[in-house]
């Protein structure tokens, strides 16, 4: 190729260089842009979710302990009118409904900051093709002939300037998009211990299942989840047999392993998303959306089976297959009749 024609040739590839840096740093810019804004609505996010949880923590304790005093002062009222009943009910109901609104945001917040994070990788990914890209193109520049005429040196010096440039921008590029993403990371597992710790406080502490009232907001989240569907709902209610027994002979400690073994062959036995409730001191709710009586009767004689091979103890089951009109505390002492009813069978055979 002659003088002219590699001056020109430098020239374009000048040119298109020029271009490809211009649009590459447009989109660097934008993308590092849209990075750092992520960012800060991931961090304004966490800080609002904080203060939104701690603020949710005070009321939640407060609705318990107005819960508890109502329950205790209706149970020691017999003789409540009408219009007291429907008071409770009403103030209940409303209690009902702000703790699953409050549960209900934490779930949002929670799929927003994995979207966002979602966003943000895919971003990164892009960002990544690009570079590769770029550094392609100075690869490919880099095997031009050096040319003996100066204008062609002058053109190819400023070649290499312009590839030395972009390839510092894009390095700082990476390492500002590496510590957003760290950044991420962070924020990720902070909002993962986070959420442990809000699972653990509706957990009870010896046997993992839920506690009582946050169990009850769970399968009332469940029968409203099956009507949608139209599908059955049954809900068990379990005693332990002999528990006191094992206390007074071998100690609470035998009888909390007792407890424990309950609870793992239920957990064993049913899906991961059915509900296992704490009840009281020896006595569990479960909820079993999409499942009919027969089979629900079935499953609880394979974990009658397991706990007493594990545990030396026995169970009474109670099962009720949720209505129209039913509510979970209906459905629950409808379950818990039919477990008393099974136990007085079973103490009456000769």
């Amino acid at each position: 190729m002659n003088g002219p024609l590699l001056q020109d040739a430098l020239r374009q590839t000048l040119s298109d260089a020029r271009k490809a840096s211009s649009a590459d740093q447009m989109v660097a810019d934008a993308d590092q842009s849209a990075s750092d804004a992520d960012q800060a609505s991931s961090n304004a996010d966490h800080t609002a979710s904080d203060r939104d949880q701690t603020g949710a923590y005070r009321d939640q304790e407060a609705a318990d302990l107005d819960q508890a005093t109502a329950d205790k002062d209706r149970a020691s009222h017999r003789d409540l009118s009408a219009d007291d009943e429907k008071a409770y009910e009403r103030s209940r109901k409303s209690r009902e409904g702000t703790s699953f609104e409050r549960l209900g945001n934490r779930i949002r917040r929670q799929a927003t900051a994995r979207d966002r994070d979602e966003a943000a990788s895919d971003r990164d990914r892009m960002a990544e093709i690009r570079d590769e890209g770029g550094r392609g193109r100075d690869a490919l520049a880099a095997d031009l002939e050096l040319p003996a005429s100066e204008p062609e040196a002058q053109l190819l010096r400023e070649l290499g300037e312009l590839r030395a440039q972009a390839a510092a921008d894009r390095a700082r590029a990476a390492e500002d998009r590496d510590r957003a993403a760290a950044d991420r990371a962070s924020a990720a597992g902070e909002r993962a211990q986070l959420e442990g710790e809000l699972q653990a406080a509706h957990l009870d502490e010896l046997t993992g299942a839920y506690r009582r009232e946050m169990g009850r907001l769970t399968l009332t989240h469940e029968i409203a989840r099956v009507r949608r569907s139209g599908r059955p709902l049954v809900v068990a209610f379990v005693d332990v047999d002999g528990l006191k027994t094992v206390n007074d002979r071998d100690g609470h400690a035998a009888g909390d392993r007792v407890l424990q073994s309950v609870v793992r062959a239920m957990r064993a036995r049913l899906r991961s998303y059915d509900p296992i409730i704490r009840y009281g001191g020896d006595e569990f709710v479960c909820g079993l959306g999409g499942t009919d009586l027969a089979v629900a009767e079935r499953r609880f004689d394979m974990i009658g089976l397991a706990v007493e091979a594990e545990a030396g103890v026995g169970i009474s089951v109670g099962l009720a297959e949720l209505e129209p009109g039913d509510t979970a505390d209906g459905l629950t002492e409808r379950a818990d009749a039919a477990m008393l009813g099974a136990k007085a069978a079973r103490r009456a055979r000769p």
